[in-house]
């Protein structure tokens, strides 16, 4: 069963992936046909805006690869050590409370001293993080753990602060932001699957460390890449750390609208979090009851969850075309509701597999999209400390999941809980936002009058050049 489904999963990948390439082609092309009608430079601003992309594409997938090389055997490598399920469980809480302690401190940074730097930083506590896996002893074990977390703050933070500045600041076409999140996400788990078999072919060679050591170097060419290509941007530099913290949160208290993309992030990603350390127990326990207690193959379901991921980051680009952001989130939110009930409702090993890759499919949308909503509402000054304030609350709840330590079942119903949050949180940030979101035939009128604009300047021109001959 595992493999068919992943052959017809891999297959609708490729599919979608193809409309989504010839899609974005045409609309490249008719963009820069009417800037260059306009001002004359459209195709040079296309081109421009491509190798941008691509270098931000390749650092960013260079540091989510650091990422996923590590995931595979952190556990393994502290069981290794001699470390119970207790202690483990206390390494990776250090983690999360590290993330969650230090990683507003750490935008504020950012704004203040740079984006660019704040990247630097990242790549140098994530190394020694990394150099610490050689060590067995639990106090430097547990150092690493709390520079991961910090490395952790920055790559979901610095790093997309980065880039909504840079792609504003060169004035390129809004809705080329939302297709840079979407190949970042598509690509996101392409790397995570090839890191994967990376990790495995290393540790099989050199031990459960050296995928460590993979990450080690991988970090340090992100680091040249950045040092050589990348410019610097700040939020507000003119204020103190603690001052870019303090207007950080006033900025947040003072607009319903960014309170609600917090709430919305830290309900799905805290049981998106969750279900990472769930699905593994849940399927076994599924396969133990009704296919004679086979052993899942972890990889291989590691690997289509991943492919779902790349059906939803394309189908995304297809539905930001339909809709608002706001809008097809909440609907998302609502199918991974009843995923989640699906799951704590039934044993059987196929729904409950099925409902997973429906919420892999929806996690594939939600990062795209919610990267857009959050470039449309947080603002610049506070851009990095607004996005690790947002990772506390969904630290909190991986921390206290990992704490209470409940079973299957209730763990599910918790996800479907936040879960049920999220969709309500995100229904009221539509209402309260769809004032100021084009609707569909908004957009339509928008781009009718681009195209008679660029007829007009085309016959213009041609009556200029009449004359003048």
């Amino acid at each position: 069963m595992y493999t068919e489904v992943f052959g017809i999963l891999s297959a609708v990948c490729v599919a979608v992936r193809w409309a989504q390439y010839t899609a974005e082609k045409r609309e490249h092309a008719a963009t820069g046909a009417v800037s260059a009608s306009g001002e004359g430079g459209g195709s040079a601003a296309a081109a421009d805006f491509g190798s941008f992309q691509r270098n931000y594409l390749l650092v960013y997938l260079l540091a989510v690869a650091s990422d996923w090389l590590q995931g595979p055997y952190v556990y393994a490598l502290y069981s290794s050590y001699g470390y119970d399920k207790a202690a483990i469980g206390q390494l990776f809480i250090a983690g999360f409370g590290s993330s969650a302690l230090f990683g507003t401190f750490v935008g504020s940074v950012a704004d203040k001293y740079g984006r660019r730097s704040n990247v630097l930083f990242f790549v140098l506590t994530y190394s020694l993080s990394c150099l610490t896996k050689h060590s067995p002893d639990f106090t430097v074990l547990m150092l690493g753990r709390v520079l991961g977390g910090i490395a952790t703050s920055i790559l979901f933070s610095a790093f997309e602060s980065w880039l909504v500045y840079e792609h504003n600041k060169r004035g390129y076409e809004p809705s080329w932001l939302s297709e840079t999140f979407s190949k970042a996400q598509f690509g996101n788990a392409i790397v995570a699957i090839l890191s994967g078999q990376v990790a495995g072919a290393a540790a099989g060679v050199a031990g459960k460390v050296a995928p460590f050591d993979v990450s080690l170097l991988v970090l340090v060419v992100t680091g040249v890449v950045v040092a050589a290509t990348w410019t610097e941007n700040y939020g507000d530099s003119t204020q103190s750390v603690g001052g870019g913290l303090r207007n950080a949160w006033r900025t947040i208290m003072a607009d319903e609208k960014i309170v609600l993309v917090g709430i919305v992030q830290s309900c799905f990603e805290g049981a998106m979090y969750t279900f990472v350390f769930m699905w593994t127990p849940a399927l076994q326990a599924a396969s133990d009851l009704t296919a004679g207690g086979e052993e899942i193959p972890h990889g291989m379901i590691f690997s289509t969850f991943m492919v779902a991921i790349m059906i939803g980051s394309s189908l995304f680009t297809f539905l930001s075309k339909q809709a608002p952001e706001e809008l097809f989130l909440r609907n998302a939110f609502a199918v991974s509701v009843g995923v989640f009930a699906v799951a704590t409702l039934t044993t059987a090993l196929v729904p409950v597999y099925v409902a997973f890759l429906l919420f892999e499919v929806v996690c594939g949308v939600y990062f795209p999209a919610m990267a857009t909503v959050r470039s449309r509402y947080v603002p610049e000054e506070t851009r990095s400390a607004t996005l690790n304030f947002y990772r506390v609350p969904l630290n909190a709840i991986v921390v206290f999941m990992l704490y209470k330590n409940w079973g299957i079942i209730r763990v599910l119903q918790l996800c479907a809980l936040l879960l049920l949050v999220a969709t309500c949180c995100q229904h009221r940030l539509y209402s309260v936002s769809k004032v100021s979101i084009p609707r569909s035939d908004d957009l339509e009128r928008q781009e009718e009058l681009r195209e008679m604009i660029a007829t007009d300047e085309a016959g213009m021109a041609d009556a200029i050049e009449k004359v003048s001959s």
